[in-house]
């Protein structure tokens, strides 16, 4: 940061920063599926371009049950004193996995900040840990009227490439959800950036990328392939035809894809066509990998809410963790 710049500015210049790396939002809150994400973004994350966040988003005035001199001193460092505040602990946890994954050793230096919000004692809190190379470790104890829109404030103070999310217990249909979903379903809705919705892994052949062989697709499948190679999963090219006569452009869909992936550099392990509807495709085929990608439909957000789209379906339905890319 350079020294002299106004405050917007520098608000600029940090957003120029974090522009040029690879940014993973990994929303926290206690549950399996959460730490599950985390896990994910542990391995994704491996390298020093790419920084972690973990954010707990906490109602404001939820369980201040603590005196003056402890709030100030969770202001001061939240993480240092065993205060049982909300959302401490699982970002604590979270901070040990990512110790015990080899991601922080102790030459890391630390900033604590904090920011008046919403007239809520606690406010914002964050400790930011970095490293002399530049890669970041962040824990966000952040106060909001609601999780969703404070996950979604989060972003903004960003930006994000990635956002992880543990699955929900539940996830309502695409009409229904307009007016009935959870927070994770809402959040998958409305993030700009690429969401993951992370499930405890069953199965482990690697990563199933699908296609429908449109630009977009294609492209987002480059970006899935990338990820892949860097994580070093193998990778299995999956489309869906609608009937059995279209099953040769499904195929010549794959070759193409394939071809694409090759060029980079990438390999694939195989490819699958497979026909009938697609959301049943993919969520069967993807029983047996760690992972599904697929591609956003590209609609609006009222047209995500009011239309529908593969990606978002897969997504509620499959059984295993799902990348939608944007």
């Amino acid at each position: 940061m350079e020294i002299g710049l106004s405050p917007h500015d520098q608000a600029e210049e940090l957003r120029r920063w974090r522009s040029l790396r690879f940014r993973i939002l990994v929303c926290i809150n206690g549950t399996d599926e959460s730490y599950e994400g985390l896990r994910y973004a542990a391995d994704i994350g491996r390298s020093d371009e790419c920084d972690i966040i973990l954010a707990y988003v906490r109602p404001t005035d939820q369980g201040l049950r603590t005196g003056g001199l402890q709030i100030r001193v969770a202001r001061e460092n939240m993480l240092d004193w065993g205060l049982e505040l909300p959302g401490v602990k699982y970002l604590r946890q979270g901070l040990d996995m990512l110790i015990e994954a080899g991601h922080m050793q102790e030459d890391w230096n630390s900033v604590h900040t904090h920011n008046d919000v919403w007239g809520d004692p606690l406010g914002d809190n964050k400790v930011e840990y970095r490293h002399d190379s530049g890669k970041s470790i962040v824990l966000k104890l952040k106060t909001a009227p609601d999780v969703v829109s404070g996950i979604l404030d989060q972003y903004e103070l960003g930006p994000y490439n990635l956002m992880v999310l543990g699955a929900p217990s539940r996830w309502q249909g695409e009409i229904r959800s307009f007016w009935d979903a959870g927070v994770v379903q809402k959040v998958a809705m409305l993030s700009p950036c690429s969401v993951m919705v992370a499930r405890q892994i069953t199965q482990n052949r690697g990563y199933l990328l699908c296609t429908d062989g449109s630009e977009q697709s294609l492209d987002a499948l480059r970006r899935a392939a990338v990820l892949a190679d860097h994580c070093d999963r193998p990778i299995t090219l999956f489309t869906v035809a609608r009937d059995q006569a279209a099953r040769a452009h499904g195929q010549a869909v794959l070759e193409r894809a394939q071809a694409m992936l090759k060029e980079l550099g990438i390999g694939v392990l195989e490819t699958k066509v497979g026909v009938g509807d697609p959301i049943e495709q993919i969520c069967d085929a993807g029983r047996e990998y760690a992972l599904i990608t697929v591609s956003d439909s590209g609609k609006s957000r009222l047209k995500r809410f009011l239309v529908g789209s593969v990606a978002f379906g897969v997504m509620g339905r499959a059984e295993t963790s799902v990348l939608n890319v944007r």
